[in-house]
Order: C-alpha cells, then structure tokens, then sequence
C-alpha cells in the first residue's frame, strides 16, 4: 500500500474500469446513430441527398459569381491605369 492508502493496483483497476465505461458509452451514441440513419425510407434519403446536391450546386454557382466579378473589376483597374 501506497501513503495515501490506495494501493497501485487499485489505481489500474479503477482506470481500468473508466476505459470500459467510456467504451460502452461510445457504443451506445453510435447505436443511437446508427438507429437514426435507419429511421428514413428510401424516398426519404433521396429527398435529403437531392437537397443537399441543389444547395452545393447552388452555392458553388455563387463563388463562381463572384469570382467571376472579382476579375472583372481586376481587369477594369488594370485598364484604367
């Protein structure tokens, strides 16, 4: 036994016991995601990924927007001088 009066080995027993804890509690988030995935019908996804692709394709339409604007006004200060 240790001064304290916890012996080392009770020391990795309890860490021991912490490591297979979080282990399980990690497992349990990822059954409940797993459950959530599985919730959606078919359609449903699909409906979600067409969503997904119409805002990506969207948005990279704005950047290429304004990139294109960003020339633009490059070229015309490039003019101007």
């Amino acid at each position: 036994m240790s001064r304290r009066g916890i012996s080392r080995g009770s020391v990795c027993k309890l860490l021991g016991v912490a490591g297979l804890a979080g282990v399980a509690a990690s497992g349990v988030v990822a059954a409940r995601a797993e459950r959530r995935r599985r919730a959606y019908t078919p359609d449903e996804v699909r409906a979600r990924l067409q969503e997904r692709v119409a805002a990506a394709q969207e948005k990279a339409q704005q950047q290429a927007q304004e990139q294109a604007q960003k020339q633009a006004q490059k070229q015309a200060q490039e003019k101007a001088r």
